[in-house]
């Protein structure tokens, strides 16, 4: 389900997926189809992890590379949720060939 909340988003975010929405900062964005593709390959890893320790995890994951790297935003585009995500929102059928647990081959790369 896609909602739109202009007023939940930091800076040059438009678009988060917290099960089972895909919220967006604007009406507009509904038709991107990269950054739904991308949002739902996080509600995907949510499932699959059974929600709360997906949070869990990007947190812990963020929280490390933050330290790591010194840098948040580095931290948050090396997340591998959002290294999956990244590197798949392009391909429009990379949900129906996913392997459980996709997520896991970005950790270390």
């Amino acid at each position: 389900m896609i909602v739109v909340f202009k007023h939940f988003f930091y800076k040059n975010y438009v678009g988060l997926s917290l099960w089972p929405f895909i919220i967006l900062k604007e009406d507009s964005l509904k038709t991107d189809e990269v950054l739904i593709n991308h949002e739902r390959i996080h509600l995907k890893q949510q499932r699959e992890l059974l929600i709360l320790p997906f949070y869990v995890l990007y947190i812990s994951e963020w929280l490390f590379r933050t330290v790591l790297y010194l840098n948040s935003y580095r931290a948050y585009q090396n997340i591998s949720f959002e290294r999956e995500a990244y590197a798949n929102e392009k391909d429009m059928q990379y949900l129906s060939k996913r392997k459980t647990f996709g997520f896991l081959k970005y950790l270390t790369r």
